[in-house]
């Protein structure tokens, strides 16, 4: 065994006892830039003492959490988080410097469990790192070290993901299923390519609402679309085949007029009038008031088919957006919907998505 071996080996045992000591397991975090106060405080509500150091301010931090890596995990998928978009394990970390790398690679190659998989090589770097090239140049560097094991490195469909993340403090690593990170997407964040004539990004929130919840949205037939202008949900809905109607006092964008798919109501959503049942999807992505919003979806609700669903983004405009979005919650839960997630989607900046079937 090599010196550099042998500098892996301890680090290993050190890491693997005072885990074992104290039964606790360490992950980075991610969440939307600004939340991660709030994504500390959802974990200290689930695990009860949470130690946290900031790796980028208000956004990625390292936790310490008093329970075992699985049960973690566990925990997290039975009761999803709001503002916690993305954790990696920390089973692996030394200093900021270059020889890190080079042990890091070592222990890499000492997982067994890799050997001829496929595997996500996911690497992330802060802007003050020690790793001044760009998180795909850290990546690569990575691959060639562990040509020996023999893995298809992917992005689709991986048995396993390595995640890598180099900073100022130091060289964090894990191993882990796709699936124990929240998202398979490196740090969480789903990125989609815009199309030529998108009218807005606002059509990355659906996008992204649709990977992440699972809704089918290309088998809905009538849509609802409150406070549609400038059409970036109604386009969405329209692509999918659907007969969208929107709600909206402003002007819809020049690329949908005479779409015939499409019925504009140029009204404010409280003027309108539908029969009972006519639709079975209604979204609503408006830029106001939360308790407003709220009282104007629950007004249309009835022209919701049940079994159907309800897409809506609640901007949080106050200090304490758990207890808003909890108050938001219970207003549709009153009229019949059943919250099936509420989630902050990378795409969201300062609001969530919730997602509702009505009974």
């Amino acid at each position: 065994m090599n010196e550099l071996e042998s500098n892996v080996k301890q680090q290993e045992q050190e890491q693997g006892g005072n885990a074992g000591a104290a039964a606790a397991s360490r992950f980075i975090c991610t969440a939307n830039h600004g939340f991660a106060p709030y994504a500390q405080e959802e974990l200290r509500r689930l695990f009860g003492a949470v130690k946290s150091t900031p790796l980028l301010p208000a956004e990625i931090f390292l936790a310490t959490l008093p329970q075992e890596a699985g049960e973690v995990v566990r925990t997290l998928q039975e009761q999803p988080p709001i503002f916690l978009r993305h954790l990696m394990p920390v089973q692996f970390q030394d200093e900021p410097a270059h020889e890190a790398l080079e042990r890091l690679a070592v222990y890499l190659n000492r997982r067994s469990e890799l050997e001829g998989q496929r595997v996500a090589l996911q690497a992330r770097r802060s802007d003050d790192a020690f790793w001044k090239e760009s998180p795909g140049e850290l990546r690569e560097w990575l691959q060639e070290r562990l040509a020996d094991l023999g893995c298809e490195f992917t992005v689709d469909e991986p048995e396993w993901t390595i995640s890598v993340y180099a900073g100022a403090a130091g060289l964090y690593a894990g191993v882990s299923r796709p699936a124990d990170n929240l998202s398979d997407w490196n740090g969480g964040a789903i990125r989609f390519k815009r199309e030529e004539g998108q009218i807005s990004r606002a059509k990355f929130k659906l996008m992204e609402a649709e990977k992440e919840f699972g809704i089918p949205f290309g088998h809905f037939r009538k849509a609802l679309d409150i406070g549609a202008a400038p059409g970036g949900w109604t386009s969405f809905l329209l692509e999918r085949g659907m007969q969208v109607t929107a709600v909206d006092p402003a002007r819809m964008h020049e690329s949908l007029e005479g779409h015939p798919g499409l019925k504009v109501l140029r009204k404010n959503a409280g003027e309108v009038k539908f029969r009972e049942n006519e639709f079975d999807l209604l979204v609503c992505d408006m830029s106001w008031s939360p308790k407003l919003m709220a009282k104007l979806v629950s007004g249309l609700l009835y022209s919701l088919a049940p079994g159907g669903t309800a897409v809506v983004t609640v901007k949080l405009l106050y200090k304490k957006p758990l207890a808003l979005i909890r108050e938001i919650a219970a207003i549709f839960e009153g009229e019949r919907m059943q919250i099936q997630r509420i989630k902050q989607l990378f795409h969201n900046r300062d609001e969530v998505t919730i997602h509702m079937i009505k009974y």
